[in-house]
């Protein structure tokens, strides 16, 4: 077998980091890249510049009842008062 057909084996089976493979960054990709930020469209661009919704295309989100949902608030008050009391008991830096 030629050399440089051993020598490409080799590089197809070297292991990568998978680490490195998912980081696209813009010295990576083509000049027209843009990567987004995982959100899938919910219709599409007419010829004119329109866009239209799809309805199909928009989340829907399931809500449990949360009618017998007994809700506990937590009042600021006490954790900033404790806040400010725990802060000036510091010596504060001379200048």
């Amino acid at each position: 077998m030629p050399l440089g057909l051993l020598v490409g084996l080799g590089r197809s089976f070297r292991r990568k980091r998978t680490s490195s493979l998912d980081i696209l960054t813009t010295k990576r990709v083509p000049r027209g890249f843009y990567k987004g930020k995982n959100c899938k469209p919910t219709g599409f661009h007419t010829r004119k510049g329109g866009y239209v919704i799809v309805q199909e295309k928009l989340p829907n989100y399931v809500v449990p009842d949360l009618t017998s949902f007994k809700i506990v608030l937590m009042q600021l008050g006490s954790y900033s008062n404790w806040f400010v009391s725990f802060c000036s008991s510091f010596p504060t830096p001379a200048r």
